[in-house]
């Protein structure tokens, strides 16, 4: 009897502990108290979801590129402990078939991070593991070293600026996407970009999603909210914040509340307020997405502005042709990558619609 009065108490005891425990988290959540692993997107049960040291990543073993790499970063992790060392390996915790470093040989494609190795320097693991090909991705060269680089430049200035930052960063896969490699790697026609900053009194998240290809419009140009990449993406971020302010940090975009300091100025380009893109999709209707850009259009619908110039992917073709022709990075019918060679700034020759 002594025994079930003692085995009553504990229970009753420890789902009092329980609730007020619950109760004390909630409060804490509402003040915007440290959540855990904030920066982790909504899985679905089917997801491969690794770990590491640094961030976490969502494979995907059909295209054999990730979904999505996440992770938190501070003002303190900018700083450079430890030197890039350009050592791509496999992901040792990766299950499924990943890229190998061939397929990218003579591609034409630059080996393009999601997490940056310059966002993982601060300590030899994290170093090792931003190099794993599960985090890796074929961009253009003038993609991965242009608009991408200056991008990931101005998240590592935002972590500075607001003391820690959460970042996700993925691939938008879209229909008639090309692969390379004898593994078919998929390369992304889109990259999307989230930052949370969580920080009171100035909280405040922006959204990102630019085509892999070179491009001279600043960062702005592509901002967008987040709720506009999660539509893109169908992927839910940040879902551990109360319900209101997930819906107001998401459905909005102020982009004189973050600082520009590596990008030109933006004002020339966006209006203070996001509006419903003028864009007609391929099925009649009108865009969904919200754009700051002061002609009305989102970055997929530029090409229907009155009076718009055919589009050149932000490359002036005379005065950027390769000097040294390259293998056409196109595949063709058969499965295997064409055989001509080409100095198209897009790295494809005239057939596979080279620039």
């Amino acid at each position: 009897m002594k025994i079930i009065k003692y085995f009553t108490f504990c229970i009753i005891f420890l789902s009092i502990s329980g609730f007020f425990h619950y109760e004390a988290t909630s409060q804490n959540n509402k003040k915007g108290y440290p959540f855990s692993h904030l920066e982790l997107p909504k899985t679905q049960p089917n997801d491969q979801i690794i770990n590491h040291t640094g961030y976490t990543l969502s494979y995907n073993s059909i295209y054999r590129i990730a979904n999505w790499v996440a992770y938190k970063l501070t003002a303190e992790e900018i700083f450079p402990v430890v030197k890039r060392n350009d050592h791509f390996v496999p992901d040792p915790l990766l299950k499924s078939e990943s890229a190998t470093n061939s397929d990218y040989k003579g591609s034409g494609y630059d080996k393009g991070h999601l997490a940056p190795a310059a966002d993982m320097c601060y300590s030899y693991q994290t170093m090792v593991e931003s190099f794993y090909l599960s985090n890796i991705t074929p961009q253009y060269p003038s993609f991965n070293r242009g608009i991408w680089e200056k991008l990931e430049r101005q998240v590592r200035q935002w972590a500075i600026d607001d003391k820690v930052v959460y970042v996700v960063t993925g691939t938008v896969l879209t229909k008639g996407f090309s692969t390379i490699g004898y593994n078919r790697i998929t390369v992304p026609r889109y990259f999307y970009k989230v930052i949370l900053d969580y920080t009171e009194p100035d909280i405040k998240g922006i959204g990102f999603i630019i085509p892999n290809e070179g491009s001279h419009e600043p960062l702005q140009h592509y901002a967008i909210t987040i709720d506009s990449v999660e539509k893109v993406t169908g992927i839910d971020f940040f879902y551990q914040l109360p319900k209101d302010q997930e819906r107001t940090i998401e459905s909005k975009i102020d982009l004189n509340a973050w600082s520009w300091s590596s990008t030109s100025t933006h004002n020339k380009v966006h209006s203070s307020s996001s509006v419903q893109c003028k864009g007609i999709t391929k099925t009649g209707q009108r865009c969904k997405n919200l754009t700051l850009n002061s002609n009305g259009y989102c970055y997929m619908h530029q090409s229907q502005v009155p009076g718009a110039e055919p589009q050149n992917n932000g490359i002036n073709n005379s005065s950027n042709r390769r000097t040294i022709p390259v293998r056409c990075s196109a595949i063709t019918k058969k499965g295997t990558q064409c055989s001509r060679m080409t100095s198209s700034p897009n790295g494809k020759c005239w057939q596979h619609c080279g620039d």
